[in-house]
């Protein structure tokens, strides 16, 4: 009899502390769940950045909200870079009047007296912005691989990330998509 009673009364105590677990656990799960989908939301949103253009002028990257901005980390010395630069001129010239923005930011390690002469003598038509002390690479993720070009949408959310020489064709349909919307 001894027994029964004990085991009776465990017994209701059992299930509400399994209750209690399942609970507790859905919450850790809800928590988690939520810290990663304002993690991915958080990381999906351009950084609020300035850049500094050759010429001194500052541009705040909320400052072209409303556009589609193409943000492309480059260096002179970086073979692939100055391979794509003449798409990425021409990818600019043909969306620019449709509400395109691209702005080509030097790594820290170019000399900036390289970056202005290949800008000037190649005739670059966007915005190019120097880096000296890595800040906008750091808050695009801490970039370090040239090129890198990120695709922001309008509302500032980026759309996406190119390691390497983008599949032009591919970049061109995600504008269009993009500048479309």
């Amino acid at each position: 009899m001894e027994a029964q009673h004990a085991t009776s009364s465990v017994s209701p105590a059992a299930p509400r502390s399994r209750l209690a677990l399942k609970l507790g656990g859905a919450a850790v799960v809800a928590a988690i769940a939520l810290f990663g989908y304002t993690s991915l939301s958080a990381k999906n949103t351009a950084p609020d950045v300035t850049f500094i253009k050759l010429d001194g002028q500052k541009v705040a990257l909320k400052e072209l909200r409303g556009k589609v901005v193409m943000v492309n980390f480059w260096a002179t010395s970086c073979t692939t870079c100055v391979g794509e630069m003449p798409q990425m001129i021409s990818t600019y010239n043909k969306y620019k009047d449709q509400g395109l923005d691209f702005v080509a930011v030097a790594m820290s390690y170019d000399p900036p007296n390289y970056v202005l002469n290949y800008t000037e003598t190649r005739k670059l038509p966007f915005k190019v912005a120097l880096d000296p002390q890595d800040t906008l690479a750091k808050a695009f993720g801490d970039v370090k691989l040239t090129p890198t070009t990120f695709v922001i949408g309008k509302d500032g959310s980026i759309l996406k990330r190119y390691v390497g020489e983008p599949q032009f064709s591919e970049l061109h349909q995600l504008l269009e998509k993009a500048l479309a919307a």
